[in-house]
């Protein structure tokens, strides 16, 4: 009997073998209708995981979060341009942080886009915000495939980006599609000789310098080639704000991040005499603030870069450590040391206690808890070796649906997620997907029933006296929020605490057990009442304070 034809492939189809056969192995999906054929063709492909999201915004934010921890992309499928718009907050902070996404975003088909149907927008407009190297609406089926492959090819390269590919509903179900190959990545290249003799000329010069690292510089390889250098030539070694990924804990080289707040930002850049930059830019005030600098890099201080962020930053420091003749250079480590466990009330301070006291090998934490995480970093600093996931580009909302990316692409690591209460109701719908995927996560949620920063930047930015009505606006209180039901709602199993005994034993049952969990912290505000009233003047004082009590104050304010 005659082997029966096998039966024609469509766009879709053919275009999820074109994902996979690229390494996506991973879609984070909230799909419609434009999207059905997408959709029935994932039951064809087994080596395409599905995570269903019921909000775009945690769907791009998983995506990130699993870039980032994977070293690859994942896909997100969206509805249209309002479920793109939708997502466009983490889709921000993962192109600030470098991260490769690839879109798939549903449109009507061809031949009814002309009827401006209800749900009908501008989609690569929408794009661009998110995704400015790639956007393209794929115009037929035939030419489906290679428009996937470049769109992952994007994506992928150095520096890793958001690619945005337009998928009307008749190029998904038109027959005939043939799925294509993506160009492999090329090597990076390396500092090239007169960039890194100049920066070598500065180290010798005599001068205090920094090396301020971001990207993929803040991995172990290159951390180590970095700290070989700080030993040898004396030099300070600096890390960005908001780190796409910072590995870090005993036994690793420790780095000093760049404070959020200017001021103090200044206080660790005052006496440089020459920066170098490692995949990172030279660092600038969040925002703007009257009568303010909005370039932190001090006067007279010459930046120099090493490596952009297209190049590789490992190779380039280890370039740079053998002209220097610091490649045996035996680095500096942070020993092993925890915070003991903490007691009494709780408070901020103390949940940040806790973590460092209970912390595990190999874990993965996502820090979004704000101004209530101002001490994880110094409470955390000689736990165990972990990998620290930040908000790269300050859209909140972003902590638990990266918690849910990192957690897929590592699922023997365990991910614990910090973040504030406001951030958190961002994307809470992120709850519901922890529990259906049954992931290691362990979210704790600082309810200080505000929104703590924001009351912090009212006293910075010079407005005018407020009264309650401003007031009211940055205030959680009417009526307090229960994460605890919130989270129990969804399936995921969940405490509420108001106490640092409470807190560690929540914690450590939590550590103990198959995820997903929620820990809600019920804490006073980090800053607030007399702090938040000095804390401006604080600010303001720092650049006419001596170094030594400047840097000390910055210490105390924020470690």
């Amino acid at each position: 009997m005659p082997d029966r034809p096998a039966p024609p492939t469509n766009g879709a189809q053919a275009l999820m073998k074109t994902l996979v056969e690229a390494g996506i192995e991973v879609c984070f999906t909230n799909p419609g209708t434009s999207e059905m054929h997408f959709v029935a063709a994932l039951d064809k492909e087994p080596k395409m995981r599905a995570v269903l999201t019921l909000f775009e915004g945690v769907a791009t934010g998983a995506a990130d979060g699993y870039a980032r921890m994977a070293d690859k992309p994942a896909a997100t499928l969206l509805h249209l341009g309002c479920g793109l718009g939708n997502g466009l907050a983490n889709l921000h902070n993962a192109r600030k942080g470098k991260v490769p996404v690839v879109n798939i975003v549903g449109d009507h088909a061809t031949f009814h886009v002309p009827l401006d149907a209800q749900l009908q927008s501008d989609i690569e407009t929408v794009a661009r915000n998110v995704s400015p190297g790639f956007v393209r609406t794929s115009r037929s089926t035939a030419e489906l495939c290679r428009d996937a492959a470049d769109a992952v090819a994007a994506a992928r390269g150095l520096p890793g980006s958001v690619a945005t590919l337009i998928l009307p509903a008749d190029v998904s179900w038109g027959a005939g599609g043939q799925p294509c190959a993506v160009a492999p990545v090329t090597a990076a290249p390396v500092a090239d000789d007169t960039a890194v003799a100049a920066v070598a000329t500065a180290i010798r010069s005599g001068g205090k310098v920094a090396l301020l690292l971001g990207g993929r510089s803040l991995r172990e390889s290159s951390l180590i080639a970095a700290a070989r250098i700080a030993a040898h030539s004396g030099v300070v070694l600096l890390a960005e704000v908001f780190p796409t990924r910072l590995t870090r804990g005993a036994g690793l080289p420790a780095v000093e991040r760049i404070a959020y707040l200017a001021e103090m930002a200044g206080v660790q850049l005052a006496d440089l005499q020459h920066l170098v930059l490692v995949d990172a830019k030279a660092p600038v005030s969040f925002f703007a603030y009257p009568g303010k600098r909005s370039q932190l890099v001090p006067e007279g201080c010459t930046v120099h870069t090493l490596a952009t962020p297209a190049q590789d930053a490992g190779a380039s420091l280890q370039k740079l450590a053998d002209a220097l003749g610091a490649g045996h250079a035996e680095p500096r480590l942070q020993p092993a040391l925890r915070p003991g466990r903490p007691r009494g009330r709780l408070s901020a301070a103390k949940v940040c206690k806790a973590v460092g006291h209970l912390l595990p090998e190999n874990a993965i934490l996502v820090d979004e808890a704000i101004t209530s995480g101002l001490m994880l970093s110094v409470m955390t600093a000689g736990a165990p070796r972990h990998d620290l996931i930040t908000l790269t580009g300050g859209a909140i909302g972003q902590g638990l649906p990266n918690a849910i990316g990192a957690a897929i692409a590592c699922p023997d690591r365990p991910v614990l997620a910090l973040v504030g209460d406001g951030t958190a109701m961002y994307t809470i719908q992120a709850l519901w997907t922890m529990a259906r995927e049954r992931l290691p996560v362990i979210c704790i949620v600082f309810n200080n029933a505000s929104y703590s920063v924001l009351n912090v930047e009212l006293e910075r930015v010079g407005a005018d006296e407020v009264g309650p009505k401003a007031r009211s606006q940055l205030d959680l209180r009417g009526p307090v929020l229960n994460f605890a039901q919130l989270a129990q709602g969804m399936g995921v199993h969940a405490v509420r605490t108001d106490s640092a005994d409470e807190f560690s034993a929540a914690l450590e049952y939590a550590l103990a057990q198959p995820g997903p969990h929620l820990i809600e912290a019920v804490v006073p505000e980090a800053l607030s009442g007399a702090k938040r009233r000095l804390l401006p003047w604080l600010l303001r004082s720092m650049p006419r304070l001596p170094q030594p009590v400047a840097r000390a104050l910055k210490r105390k304010i924020a470690p």
